[in-house]
């Protein structure tokens, strides 16, 4: 455990004097890679310990123990010699594995980590000085690799200030309090469409780890969650993060949700729990549109993730997903055609307002948390307004939220009720009938027109 509180800060330190490190998202995905071979080194260890037969994917002079592991002799590899082998040996043939249907997802996890994956380190002795400190991780000891998975969540929540990266991390707090809403049974199958970092997978398996009790709860566990993410560095942060939490066959993958036909979704490709935070904010092209149906065709990425969520979400399915404002009160055709179909089909019974600056610095846009069921038409949407802390105005870097902040909307959502303060809403209930019949415009923009209110008056 020696050392391992101030892990990132060694690593900084040395990659701050690294020509090719150009900023903090740079530096995390360097580390990112090292880290993922180092950990799958680990994991290989035990693969081999438990079937004899076991063959690794990567070829020997290509595994973290043959190259990076230095045994104190001088014999390990640095300076040019590292470099000639990281930029010519060991990403060509990382990015060259072969790999088909039927290779198992802990072996192909391999190839498509390293895909779009670069070194930009150019000094070969900072180099191995990072990979020395990085190797010196015992992840083998129980506790200390413990004690590394909240390391590696440190180095999650730099993503936040790591300029665009930080649109995967979503605060650990909003992903726990949603996953303990949503109330978790072992057996069921969850699915994240735009898994980021996989926040909400390890939301979702902290959540059910209380209910292992027999071999056969061990195994539904493991097989429980399911990720899709588009972008190859989240991808790469994702797979270590299971990996760290002892899931052996990560059922993530490399690809974009939005580029199948919605239409062909059968019954096995739905999901009891759909946790998620939709990237929203773009824009689609319309090859990606015509996998919708036309009405449900909008060119913002949250309105067409919510299509698909609702396609993919089981009879008798949960599911808690976080959108913006644009998404609740917006008015053009393609919005009021999926709020029609959630409304009618799914039953909205909660949407949690969240406070401003969530998301900050990544984004200020004010997000509410949807939670629907597949169980037939809404009759009636519970408004909650979270409202800031007290002694807070704003959350940062260095004043996060937190879950204890949750606490109000837990003990509302339990005895629920109207609640108003300051004379305005805080929680209302609203019936079918006052939803406005046009366009099914979702009334808590009373709610927030009262936060409004409040904040001037002050």
């Amino acid at each position: 455990m020696s050392g391992l509180g101030n892990f990132v800060k060694r690593l900084r330190d040395i990659m701050r004097n690294d020509a090719g490190i150009n900023g903090d998202a740079q530096r995390i995905e360097q580390i990112a890679w090292l880290l993922f071979l180092k950990v799958y080194d680990t994991k290989e260890d035990d693969w081999e310990f438990d079937d004899d037969g076991y063959e690794s994917i990567i070829p020997e002079e290509c595994r973290w123990r043959n190259w990076a592991a230095d045994d104190g002799k001088g014999t390990a590899l640095t300076g040019d010699d590292l470099l000639d082998f990281v930029n010519n040996t060991l990403f060509p043939t990382l990015k060259g594995i072969k790999v088909s249907k039927t290779t198992p997802i802990n072996k192909a996890i391999v190839r498509t980590t390293f895909e779009d994956t670069n070194n930009y380190m150019k000094d070969g002795v900072l180099l191995r000085q990072v990979v020395n400190v990085i190797d010196g991780l015992d992840l083998t000891n129980y506790e200390e690799s413990h004690a590394f998975g909240e390391i590696y969540e440190s180095i999650l929540k730099e993503l936040q200030s790591a300029g665009s990266a930080g649109e995967f991390y979503t605060p650990r707090a909003v992903t726990d309090f949603m996953a303990q809403m949503i109330k978790p049974k072992i057996g069921e199958k969850m699915a994240d469409f735009a898994c980021g970092t996989g926040g909400f997978i390890i939301s979702w398996l902290k959540a059910l780890e209380s209910q292992k009790k027999t071999v056969e709860d061990r195994q539904a566990f493991d097989t429980s969650v399911y990720g899709i993410e588009k972008k190859q560095f989240p991808y790469m942060l994702c797979v270590t993060n299971l990996l760290l939490h002892d899931i052996d066959t990560p059922r993530i993958y490399h690809d974009n949700s939005l580029l199948k036909d919605v239409l062909d979704y059968t019954e096995k490709d739905q999901f009891d729990v759909i946790l998620m935070n939709p990237p929203y904010g773009g824009n689609e092209k319309t090859e990606v549109k015509n996998h919708f149906p036309a009405d449900l065709a909008s060119s913002e990425t949250a309105d067409l993730f919510m299509s698909v969520i609702m396609y993919r979400l089981k009879q008798n399915g949960r599911a808690a997903v976080i959108l913006p404002d644009g998404f609740l009160f917006g008015t053009d055709n393609a919005k009021v055609a999926i709020k029609k179909k959630l409304l009618s089909e799914f039953d909205l019974h909660t949407v949690i307002r969240m406070p401003h600056s969530v998301f900050a610095p990544y984004t200020s846009i004010t997000t509410n948390i949807l939670f629907f069921d597949r169980t037939g038409e809404t009759k009636e949407t519970w408004f909650y307004r979270l409202d800031m802390p007290d002694g807070y105005k704003n959350f940062s870097k260095t004043k996060p939220m937190k879950l204890e902040h949750f606490a109000p909307a837990v003990e509302w959502w339990n005895d629920r009720k109207d609640l108003t303060s300051d004379g305005f809403d805080k929680a209302r209930k609203y019936s079918l009938q006052d939803r406005v019949e046009q366009n099914t415009e979702l009334k808590g923009r009373k709610i927030e027109e009262s936060r409004k209110n409040k904040r001037k008056s002050k």
